[in-house]
């Protein structure tokens, strides 16, 4: 029996392996759809299992289609690849990365290494108590890297947690580029447990994650928000961690009187303030009983109390400002382009407006660096992702480079985790979730949809010059 014969005797599968062109490494989410559109996506090691009765033992051809990355057409127009698929055989197609960011690994859901496991190919057997999340937020507390996210699909029923669920995250050995584990806070039921408690009706979703104290007087908070719909908050306030239940305690109920004063999205420390939002423009001294005062909190804005335009400056009258409001003040003719603090350009000149994402302190670059979506981006509403630097955490950030894009598909909050910084902070990893919503694509791509997808980042990638002040 030939060699050929024994590898189909031990696999029923064809190998197809899609790695970077530049790196080597495998790619995730690179769909593969066959003449008669048949779709295969690849998982986090960039795999495919391929056995479908029909297509064996001879030339299939298949568009190769992945955010960010691309084959160069052929002489029609397609950019795709003719294999031969056998059992026990393997190919491997080498895609050219148009992203400057390189696309790492589906963090979470279902399946992470599926192809992987039916290839046999060695890969981590992770926890799948869960098909979906959104929206990560994460911070070290105590020496544990702790993860929480907002609405949670299960495998049993369409409606999963909605109120909030949490894990404690280790990386492997080799670093953040190998993907990340999750020990979820999970019930009886094989499940995930609700880390804020409620008999309220509607979703409860946690942001703003601020630490506290040192060693183990250290506290975690967190701002949460109940919604009444996706676009109406119904109650919010702060909660606590409590280490004996490992789950948030209400600590504190806002009455709407309070209106912007409160730390929300990925917050940050500057000194002796924790900024809160993106932009960074809500800050208060970073010790509990601030943080529980809503008279220490200080917004960051150009406005004065008559609508006038003065300087940027922190205060506690009046809201913060917000990339809109600069807009429609450069609109309206009271601020010129080249002041404004949160509209960087690219550089064709074209104003790209934030919408959700982090600022962190990058030690590399000597800099506070800006990972953010832009909204009403060209290729995706809120599918595309930029880079911008600046002095200071508040800007201004004058000028901004796409580093990754996710053709009519959203890739919304995302997140660099600055603890995961390699070379210095050379090299950082970001994440976002990946979700078909608000792109007005029906088609969604199967196990990545609404999950959360890891970028890495070369911090000295040429591409990235103009962003640098």
């Amino acid at each position: 029996m030939t060699a050929l014969a024994l590898l189909a005797l031990a696999t029923p599968f064809f190998k197809i392996q899609v790695v970077d062109a530049g790196t080597g490494r495998g790619v995730p989410l690179v769909e593969l759809r066959t003449v008669n559109n048949l779709v295969f996506v690849t998982d986090s090691n960039g795999l495919v299992a391929f056995n479908e009765p029909g297509l064996m033992d001879r030339k299939v051809y298949f568009h190769v289609r992945s955010h960010g990355y691309e084959l160069p057409k052929d002489g029609f127009g397609y950019r795709g690849v003719a294999l031969t698929p056998r059992a026990g055989g393997s190919e491997t197609i080498r895609l050219p990365r148009l992203n400057i960011a390189e696309r790492i690994a589906r963090l979470t859901g279902s399946g992470i290494y599926r192809d992987s496991h039916l290839l046999g190919e060695k890969a981590p057997k992770l926890e799948e108590r869960l098909l979906g999340q959104d929206t990560a937020q994460a911070e070290i507390y105590r020496g544990r890297m702790m993860w929480f996210w907002g609405d949670t699909d299960r495998a049993s029923y369409p409606l999963g947690n909605f109120h909030t669920t949490g894990a404690v995250a280790t990386i492997p050995s080799g670093g953040a580029e190998n993907g990340i584990r999750y020990r979820y806070f999970g019930d009886k039921d094989g499940f995930v447990r609700e880390m804020v408690s409620s008999n309220e009706p509607g979703p409860i979703w946690v942001s703003g994650l601020v630490v506290l104290g040192k060693g183990q007087d250290e506290k975690l908070f967190a701002y949460y928000a109940r919604m009444k719909s996706l676009g109406e908050i119904s109650e919010s306030g702060l909660l606590r961690w409590n280490d004996g239940r490992e789950a948030f305690d209400m600590v504190q109920k806002f009455d709407k009187a309070r209106e912007w004063r409160f730390l929300d999205g990925h917050t940050l420390r500057d000194g002796a303030h924790q900024l809160g939002n993106l932009p960074p423009n809500v800050r208060v001294p970073a010790d509990e009983k601030s943080l529980l005062d809503e008279s220490a909190y200080e917004a960051f804005t150009c406005l004065n109390a008559d609508g006038s335009v003065g300087s940027y400056r922190w205060q506690k009258a009046l809201p913060p400002i917000t990339p809109a409001a600069e807009a429609k003040l450069v609109a309206d003719g009271k601020l010129k382009p080249e002041q404004v603090h949160f509209l960087p350009k690219d550089a064709a000149g074209e104003t790209i407006t934030p919408h959700g994402g982090s600022v962190h302190w990058n030690a590399h670059r000597k800099r506070w660096i800006m990972i953010f979506t832009r909204v009403g981006g060209k290729d995706s509403h809120l599918g595309e992702i930029y880079y911008s630097e600046a002095e200071a955490p508040t800007g201004p950030f004058r000028r901004a480079v796409k580093i990754a894009t996710h053709d009519r598909y959203t890739f919304y909050n995302p997140v660099h985790h600055a603890f995961l910084d390699e070379d210095g902070g050379r090299t950082i990893f970001f994440e976002g979730t990946y979700t078909a919503e608000f792109s007005g694509n029906p088609e969604k791509t199967p196990l990545y949809n609404y999950n959360q997808v890891l970028y890495r980042l070369d911090l000295d990638d040429a591409r990235l010059t103009f962003a640098r002040q």
